[in-house]
C-alpha cells in the first residue's frame, strides 16, 4: 500500500508539472465569425495630401483693393543712329509737336532723324498712391528702331482706362540686351528694343480708396477652393469669437464690421495675418511650345508600361547639272534629286508600380531616350490612361 501512495504521489506531482507548461486548451471552440473591425489590416493606406498652413494675405486680396494698369505714347531721344527710319512717321510729327509746344515751328515732313524713337510706356498704379509716389516704368519701341541703347525718355504723361493721366515718366533707360553690327554681320542679346526706368514715374494723381466706405470686407481667393473658403471663414470666427465672416463660394468670403466695429485698416491687418491648412495641389504644368514640364513632389502616378518608339523622315534634295551633247542645240539644265529615308527605332519598354514619384518618371524616361517634347506626349497619354493622379495643365 505505502508503495502503490508513492506511485500515486508521484503521479500526481508529474501530472501537476505538465499541467503547469502547457495550460490547459478549451475544450470548444467557437464558430462565430469574428469582428472584422477588430482585425488590423495590413494594407498600406494611401497618404494624404501633404497640409501646410500659410497666412490668409497670400492666398487672397481685398475686393476693391487693386492696382490700376497705366498706359503713355512718347519719344526716346539720344540714340545712336538705331531709332526710327523714315518709313515711321508718327515718330517724327510727335518730335515736331513737341518742339511746337517749345515755340519751335518746324514741319514733320522736313524732319530727317535716326537717333529717336517712338515708344509705349507702360507702369502700375498701386493702391492708396499719393502724389509724389515713384513708379517703375516700362518702355517699348512701337516702330523699327534696332536698339534704345543710350536713349532717354522725354516726359510722358500716364493715362489710366478712366482717360485721365495719373502720373508722368522720365528718365534714362536701362536695356537687358545690345545690338552690335550691321546686317548680316551683327549680333543681338535679348531684346535691345524694351527697357525700363526704375523709378522713372511719379504720381501726381491720388488713387482715392475709401475704406470707410466698407461695412464689409470681401476676400477673393487666388484659386477656387471651397474647403479653403470654410477654413478661412472659420479662422476669422474663432479668432473674433463670433460669426462675423461667412463662406460665399469656392472663391469669395464675406467678412461684416456690423458687429465688432473695428477700424477697416485694423480689421484687414488682423485678418491677413490669420493662418489657415490649405492642401498642396497636385498638378503637372507642361508647355509644349518649349518642351517644359513642372510637376510637384506630391504627384503619384498609377500602375502603368510606357512602350516609346521614334520614327525618323530624312528628306535630302541634290541638285545635279546636265549637259548637252555636243553639236546639239540642248540646254544646260539644274535637276534636283530627292531621296527619302524613313527609319523607325525599337520601341522601349518603361513600367511604373503604383504610388511612383515623379522621380522615378523622370528615370525611367530618361532610361529610354525620351525627350523633353516625348515626355509632353508620354504624360498626356498618361493622363488618358488613368494613370496621372493630377491635374494636367497644358499651356
Amino acid at each position: 500500500m505505502k508503495r502503490l501512495a508513492s506511485i500515486c504521489g508521484f503521479l500526481l506531482l508529474a501530472s501537476a508539472l505538465y499541467a503547469a507548461d502547457n495550460p490547459a486548451q478549451p475544450a470548444t471552440q467557437s464558430l462565430a465569425p469574428q469582428n472584422p473591425a477588430a482585425q488590423t489590416s495590413t494594407s498600406p493606406t494611401p497618404a494624404s495630401p501633404p497640409m501646410e498652413k500659410v497666412r490668409i494675405k497670400e492666398i487672397s486680396e481685398i475686393e476693391g483693393v487693386r492696382s490700376n494698369p497705366l498706359l503713355g505714347y512718347g519719344v526716346v531721344v539720344g540714340l545712336k543712329g538705331t531709332g526710327d527710319t523714315r518709313q515711321t512717321t508718327f515718330s517724327t510729327q510727335m518730335l515736331a509737336n513737341i518742339l511746337q509746344k517749345m515755340g519751335v515751328q518746324v514741319p514733320a515732313q522736313a524732319i530727317r532723324v535716326n537717333n529717336i524713337a517712338a515708344v509705349f510706356v507702360t507702369a502700375d498704379l498701386p493702391p492708396f498712391a499719393s502724389p509724389g509716389t515713384s513708379l517703375d516704368v516700362t518702355v517699348s519701341s512701337m516702330g523699327d528702331a534696332k536698339s534704345l541703347e543710350g536713349g532717354t525718355l522725354l516726359l510722358t504723361a500716364l493715362y489710366a482706362p478712366d482717360g485721365k493721366a495719373y502720373a508722368q515718366a522720365q528718365g534714362s533707360l536701362v536695356l537687358g540686351g545690345y545690338t552690335a553690327g550691321l546686317a548680316a554681320n551683327s549680333h543681338q542679346l535679348n531684346h535691345p528694343t524694351a527697357g525700363r526706368i526704375p523709378n522713372g514715374g511719379m504720381v501726381e494723381r491720388p488713387a482715392i480708396v475709401d475704406l470707410q466706405q466698407m461695412p464689409t470686407i470681401s476676400l477673393l481667393l487666388r484659386d477656387s477652393d471651397f474647403a479653403v473658403t470654410r477654413d478661412v471663414a472659420k479662422a476669422i470666427n474663432d479668432d473674433f469669437k463670433r460669426d462675423i465672416a461667412k463662406a460665399i463660394d469656392g472663391r469669395r468670403v464675406e467678412v461684416s464690421n456690423a458687429a465688432i466695429h473695428f477700424p477697416i485698416p485694423e480689421l484687414i491687418a488682423r485678418v491677413e495675418d490669420l493662418q489657415v491648412p490649405i492642401q498642396i495641389p497636385s498638378k503637372v504644368v507642361v508647355n509644349e511650345r518649349t518642351g517644359t514640364v513642372v510637376m510637384g513632389m506630391n504627384v503619384r502616378l498609377g500602375a502603368v508600361s510606357v512602350l516609346h518608339g521614334g520614327l525618323e523622315i530624312e528628306i535630302a534634295t541634290q541638285f545635279t547639272v546636265s549637259q548637252p551633247n555636243p553639236l546639239t542645240n540642248g540646254q544646260t539644265t539644274v535637276l534636283p534629286e530627292t531621296t527619302v529615308k524613313v527609319g523607325e527605332q525599337p520601341a522601349r519598354r518603361m513600367e511604373l508600380r503604383e504610388g511612383a514619384t515623379v522621380e522615378d518618371l523622370v528615370r525611367g524616361l530618361q532610361s529610354i531616350g525620351a525627350t523633353a517634347r516625348d515626355i509632353v506626349a508620354i504624360l498626356q497619354a498618361i493622363k488618358s490612361a488613368g494613370g496621372l493622379n493630377a491635374e494636367l495643365e497644358v499651356i
